[in-house]
C-alpha cells in the first residue's frame, strides 16, 4: 500500500458501508478537496506531489474512494450516487461550507457532477482528463458493458495480468505516462504495491457507469450548468481519455479554460508534477 506522505495527517469518517481514509494537510486559507481516479489509484498515487505545493496556502483533503487504498473494507456498490453522498460526507465531516474541486478522471467526473448539482458548495474546478464525457461506438460500447458486467473480465484477468513488477512497468509507460518522469521508478513501486494489497481492475463506479445501449454517466447535456470558474488540463496522448472529449467538455461549460500537455498521458499530474501543481495553484489563486 502506498506510503504516507510527509507532513499529512490522517482522518477516518465512519459510514454504514465503511470507514472513509481522508488525507488533510495545511491548515490556513481556502479549502480544497482532491478526487483520485479509478482501478488502481487513491489519494498518495495522485496527489504525493500535489498535496504539499498547495498546503502552504491552503487546508487540503485528499479522500480514498469507497474499496481504494485505506478506504478497505467497503460494504455495496460505489456507484455515481454513492459516491457523490460520500463526498457531501467529507464536506459536512470537516464542516466545509464550499470548497474548490480537483478531480482526476473518475474524480473529474466526480468533480464535474457535484458541481452540478451542488453549485452553492464548489468555489473553483479543475478537472484533469475527466472521465462522466465519453461515448463509445456500437459494438464498442457492448463489448465495454459485457466487460464490466463480468468480474472475470474487469476484476480477475486484470489483477492476474499486474501481478509483476515488470507488467506494471509497462502498462504505467504506455497507458498512464507516455513521456519522461523523473520518479517513474517510485511511481511503478507505488501503483505495484497497490496492486499486491488490493489487485487490480475496474471501480463499481466504471462499472456502473455503462449501459447496454448508452452511458448511464454523461455529464455533457448538464455541463452548462456548471457556473464556477473551471480549469480543465489534459494529455495529447492519453489513451483513456481522449483530447477531443475533453476539449469538447471544456467548451460546454461557460468561461472554462483549457490546458493540453503536449506529450502527457492520462497521468499529467505525476508526469510533470511541478508544472501541473503550478497549472492548478495559479487557477486556484484566482
Amino acid at each position: 500500500m502506498t506510503a504516507p506522505a510527509p507532513g499529512t495527517r490522517d482522518h477516518w469518517i465512519r459510514r454504514p458501508e465503511g470507514a472513509l481514509h481522508v488525507v488533510e494537510a495545511g491548515a490556513e486559507g481556502t479549502p480544497v478537496v482532491l478526487l483520485s481516479g479509478a482501478g488502481i489509484d487513491s489519494a498518495l498515487l495522485s496527489w504525493r506531489r500535489l498535496i504539499p505545493a498547495l498546503a502552504p496556502s491552503h487546508r487540503v483533503l485528499a479522500l480514498d474512494w469507497p474499496k481504494q487504498g485505506r478506504s478497505r473494507p467497503w460494504r455495496g456498490r460505489a456507484t455515481h450516487a454513492a459516491m457523490l453522498d460520500v463526498l457531501s460526507g467529507v464536506f459536512d465531516h470537516f464542516g466545509l461550507e464550499r470548497a474548490a474541486l480537483v478531480g482526476l478522471s473518475q474524480g473529474g467526473a466526480l468533480a464535474l457532477a457535484y458541481a452540478i448539482d451542488h453549485p452553492d458548495r464548489v468555489d473553483r474546478l479543475v478537472a484533469l482528463a475527466p472521465a462522466g464525457v465519453l461515448s463509445f461506438p456500437p459494438v464498442l460500447h457492448q463489448l465495454l458493458w459485457l466487460t464490466a458486467k463480468a468480474p472475470l473480465l474487469n476484476r480477475t484477468l486484470p489483477t492476474l495480468a499486474f501481478r509483476s513488477r515488470s507488467a506494471v512497468e509497462r502498462f504505467t509507460r504506455r497507458a498512464l505516462i507516455p513521456g519522461p518522469a523523473a520518479d517513474l521508478d517510485e511511481i511503478v513501486d507505488e501503483v505495484h504495491a497497490e496492486v499486491r494489497a488490493a489487485g487490480a481492475g475496474s471501480s463499481d463506479w466504471q462499472n456502473d457507469s455503462i449501459g447496454f445501449w448508452r452511458m448511464r454517466v454523461d455529464l455533457r447535456p448538464r455541463l452548462p450548468e456548471i457556473s464556477c470558474p473551471a480549469l480543465f488540463v489534459q494529455g495529447d496522448r492519453d489513451a483513456a481519455v481522449p483530447l477531443a472529449r475533453t476539449a469538447e467538455a471544456a467548451r460546454l461549460v461557460p468561461g472554462a479554460r483549457l490546458e493540453v500537455l503536449e506529450g502527457h498521458g492520462h497521468w499529467p499530474n505525476r508526469q510533470s508534477p511541478e508544472r501541473v501543481n503550478a497549472l492548478i495553484a495559479d487557477f486556484l489563486a484566482g
